[in-house]
């Protein structure tokens, strides 16, 4: 049985793949859900503070910390945290999340040009390699949000700990992690053709009866057969004889014949019954 190599396989369509458009699309969202979780300083909020009116709160991020009033929409930013910035949680997040941004735009320029978009083919491996460095950014993104999660409440800081809740941060970088995953992966299954060729959108030349170098099968000109419009005209002459004169004694309706100028004729011919008036 021959080998089956890559000649032997053909893409269906010039379009762009499926699986690189859903990459395209998640990759870019999940980054900038990142890019807000890494500067908003919202990865927790400290609430009912004591010695602080009610409608104050704290939200502390990984690279300031501000205080709120729940009747206004202005912060006061910059606050000194020496104990909370001296965590290992905020330092490791600081790096993850920094390198997570950095290799999601280097997997997204080494996946751009691998999928040519303006070619026949893709080339699979080098999109497949842009694949699994967005795959590696959504872990690296992945790993400190988590590990921040399970030790909300263990975080220590100055300030007077209340009630402590999860910031919008934490959200935003579970959801941007999980696209950059989701995306990455997609993409990186294009490395290796599965499926019988489904998710690069192709198949076995033997199986179309195709060309390798057609995207579609020749049609058969058809042949159409046109009627003619030409008539032999007969030699012979009719089988019913007549005449000029036949004709116009055989007519039914009154003929005028002109007799002269300034004359009338009342006469009908070919009429039985002509009457004189």
């Amino acid at each position: 049985m021959p080998s089956r190599n890559a000649q032997e396989w053909m893409r269906l369509s010039l379009r762009t793949p499926g699986i690189f458009i859903f990459g395209l699309v998640l990759a870019p969202c999940g980054w900038v859900l990142n890019l807000t979780a890494t500067v908003a300083p919202n990865w927790r909020t400290v609430e009912n503070v004591p010695n602080t009116p009610t409608n104050e709160f704290i939200e502390q991020g990984i690279w300031d910390i501000c205080r709120s009033v729940t009747t206004s929409t202005s912060s006061t930013c910059g606050l000194d945290d020496a104990l909370y910035f001296g965590n290992d949680i905020i330092e490791v997040a600081q790096g993850l999340m920094v390198a997570s941004l950095v290799v999601t735009l280097v997997g997204l320029a080494v996946a751009i040009p691998g999928i040519r978009c303006w070619k026949e083919r893709p080339n699979w491996v080098v999109a497949g390699l842009g694949g699994l460095l967005i795959f590696i950014s959504g872990v690296l993104a992945i790993i400190p949000i988590s590990w921040y999660t399970h030790i909300l409440e263990d975080i220590s800081t100055v300030t007077p700990l209340g009630e402590i809740r999860v910031g919008y941060c934490i959200v935003l970088g579970f959801i941007g992690g999980i696209f950059e995953i989701l995306a990455g992966f997609v993409m990186f299954i294009g490395i290796c053709r599965c499926c019988g060729g489904k998710n690069r959108g192709e198949v076995r030349v033997e199986e179309t009866g195709r060309s390798r170098f057609s995207a579609r099968p020749q049609a058969q000109p058809r042949r159409v057969d046109v009627p003619s419009l030409r008539r032999d005209r007969s030699p012979a002459p009719s089988s019913v004889p007549y005449s000029r004169n036949s004709l116009d004694d055989d007519v039914s309706f009154p003929r005028a014949k002109s007799v002269g100028p300034g004359s009338i004729n009342t006469s009908y011919s070919g009429r039985p019954y002509d009457a004189d008036l």
